[in-house]
């Protein structure tokens, strides 16, 4: 396993820091107070400016993987002029100000503390008045922490839901296309219950394309999406008719116009809500990029949308660069190639592993295919939150040394991988990378590093 406190030779080494070097550019804190600058009463964000002595109350509520240290944050900037904020959080933190209320919940599958944190955010929404200014810090992980069943539902319902989706491969954008119609927060629901108060929204984004109405399930954003997509996309995973009677009923009704569809684009509520997105996947990218360029690399952009099936994106990948070993040789300096994105698993075995695990033996088992004589290579994926899947990983990495170290210990990559256990292979072979729960998410990370033999 990789010890982020320590480094190892060659190019585990620099992989490690280029990884490094992209978790520290996206530290919630640090986009926080980059991204707001506070001069007097006005406080500036992305050329728009907000004067605090206009405002009777100041508001902060902040939720996700990233809200205590985007919450901490803006708490300083606001200072004296704070009247009261509730963070919400996906794990035990150190808390900071004592002007912020704390409040633990569950992830990635919501519990009952997810739904009295809706409800306490709710309030706070509902509290704020014309002349208030309520900021809302939200980040990755927000869509389970805060979960609020739709009037007839139960909460029990909504977690299988969740789970039956996660393990059918569903995508995040998927998920909470349902998760926004069975919910009474999400889909702009929140900014309803806050105007006619001023909303700001300060976004930390862990989807692809960085869409607003997704990243949380949008409770501050309108929503494109309606009760005909929930259902088809519950139909596509086969789960339809597997549901429970009441979500069926609740779609249905939907679908008839007996309940009333998320909120949409033009609603005279979002007149008074400003969207600030403050870092994405490509901060982290650009701060890989500059770290590899200082090491020596040739550094090239990919993507920053990868999706899909993480053993049919590995494939691609480890296609591409085994044809790169034919132009070994004339490489000038050592390529390091550079993605993002957010993949998906079928989970159809008994082991475990995450996205980014799962990736990185597809990726290996497809090398060791090709041969790629002539090229030293290592392919590394983790999640930014730290977090992979159903394990305390936060993905790993391969190189041609981790071939012969399986072949040694008489392990066979592929058996592995149909089992879905990427998870217990590269325990084994001591190439897990693991940092705890980071603070962060801006979606994962994917660093290849090509060099002639």
């Amino acid at each position: 396993m990789i010890d982020p406190a320590k480094g190892r030779g060659g190019f585990p080494a620099d992989a490690e820091a280029i990884w490094q070097a992209a978790l520290a550019a996206v530290d919630p804190w640090r986009l926080v107070r980059e991204s707001v600058e506070r001069q007097g009463d006005i406080v500036r964000i992305g050329g728009r400016a907000f004067d605090l002595a206009a405002y009777g109350r100041v508001f902060v509520v902040s939720f996700g993987k990233a809200a205590a240290a985007m919450g901490e944050a803006l708490a300083e900037i606001l200072d004296e002029r704070l009247t009261s904020g509730l963070v919400v959080v996906p794990w035990p933190v150190v808390k900071g100000s004592s002007r912020l209320e704390y409040l633990e919940a569950s992830h990635p599958i919501p519990d009952v503390r997810s739904v009295e944190a809706a409800r306490r955010v709710l309030g706070i929404a509902t509290e704020a008045g014309e002349k208030d200014l309520m900021f809302v810090c939200i980040s990755g992980g927000g869509s389970s922490v805060l979960a609020l069943p739709a009037e007839g539902l139960t909460l029990d319902k909504k977690r299988r839901l969740t789970e039956d989706l996660l393990r059918a491969g569903a995508t995040i954008q998927e998920l909470n296309v349902v998760r926004k119609h069975l919910s009474g927060i999400k889909g702009g629901q929140l900014a309803r219950a806050a105007d006619p108060a001023t909303t700001v929204t300060l976004v930390i984004s862990d989807v692809v394309a960085n869409d607003l109405g997704t990243i949380a399930s949008g409770p501050t954003y309108w929503d494109a999406s309606s009760y005909a997509e929930a259902r088809a996309i519950l139909e596509c995973y086969g789960l339809w008719d597997s549901v429970s009677a009441l979500v069926r009923a609740r779609i249905e009704d939907g679908q008839r116009g007996r309940v009333p569809e998320t909120l949409k684009q033009g609603d005279p509520v979002f007149g008074r809500v400003s969207t600030f997105i403050v870092g994405d996947n490509m901060t982290a990218l650009r701060a890989a990029k500059h770290e590899a360029e200082k090491r020596g690399f040739e550094p090239i952009f990919l993507s920053s949308s990868d999706g899909g099936e993480a053993r049919r994106t590995a494939g691609g990948y480890a296609a591409f660069l085994a044809e790169l070993a034919c132009s070994a040789p004339q490489l000038p300096r050592p390529l390091c190639l550079l993605a993002g994105g957010e993949l998906t698993v079928t989970v159809k075995g008994r082991g475990r592993g995450g996205r980014n695990t799962e990736f990185v033996l597809a990726a290996l088992v497809e090398m060791e295919k090709a041969g790629a004589e002539g090229l030293d290579w290592l392919i590394l994926s983790l999640g930014t939150d730290g977090i992979d899947g159903p394990t305390d990983a936060a993905g790993a990495w391969a190189d041609v040394r981790t071939v012969k170290t399986a072949r040694a210990l008489g392990l066979n990559p592929a058996e592995y991988l149909d089992d879905n256990d990427s998870y217990g292979f590269f325990k084994q072979t001591g190439n897990l990378i693991m940092t705890g729960p980071t603070g962060t998410n801006v979606m994962d990370l994917r660093v290849f590093l090509l060099r002639a033999a």
